[in-house]
């Protein structure tokens, strides 16, 4: 029987005043999820559109996965 698997997507953003992403923030998501059993897949930055220059990064979508059944 093939092993299969569920995804959970989240998505963190910058502050409103558009500061940095927090690494605690990033931290703390990481390890809450990974108590629950889910292991990290993926992370990927999300594009805000209109902003100015190269690195224009509103968030970033953190994908998890883990084992069914």
């Amino acid at each position: 029987m093939a092993q299969r698997y569920e995804y959970k997507v989240i998505e963190l953003k910058e502050g409103l005043m558009g500061g940095k992403m927090s690494a605690g923030k990033l931290q703390g998501t990481l390890n809450e999820h990974s108590f629950q059993g889910w292991q990290l897949k993926a992370i990927t930055p999300v594009e805000a559109k209109g902003k100015a220059g190269p690195g224009g990064i509103e968030g970033i979508l953190v994908t998890f996965e883990r084992q069914v059944g």
